[in-house]
């Protein structure tokens, strides 16, 4: 039997702030309400559906590029580009770790940490994947 993931931890400075613009961004919730020293506070969705997030206080700054990132898809009935100036008006910013020409956009949270929002909704993702193997059967 394999092990369970828990939550995603992410180390940050202040993580109140993080788990905040986090919260806001993908429309989670705090697992327990967060008191002012706390030094982790976590994140869930409403539905459950995803592993939750864990913010701890480190006391040193992120210095290189992220090892692991989230991928964000617009949310059903919006797009890449209303999802782009919501993340941008909320306090993300663009950044480049060299990626070149791609249909994704590469954004940093306020603490730097890197995450993609990619081209298309959910749905749509869908309907590329089996299209894709479809071909593949055919083939």
């Amino acid at each position: 039997m394999a092990p369970v993931v828990s939550q995603l931890t992410i180390d940050s400075r202040d993580p109140h702030a993080l788990a905040a613009w986090w919260a806001e961004v993908l429309d989670w919730r705090y697992v327990w309400e967060p008191a002012p020293d706390d030094d982790e506070i976590e994140i869930s969705p409403p539905s459950g559906d995803a592993t939750n997030w864990l913010f701890i206080r480190v006391e040193d700054a992120k210095s290189t590029k992220n090892r692991v990132h989230p991928d964000l898809r617009p949310p059903d009935g919006s797009d890449q580009a209303t999802e782009l100036a919501r993340l941008l008006a909320l306090g993300a910013t663009r950044v480049d770790i060299g990626q070149g020409e791609v249909p994704w956009v590469v954004l940093a949270d306020p603490e730097g940490n890197e995450f993609c929002l990619l081209r298309g909704t959910p749905p749509q993702a869908a309907a590329a994947l089996a299209a894709e193997l479809e071909d593949n059967a055919e083939s």
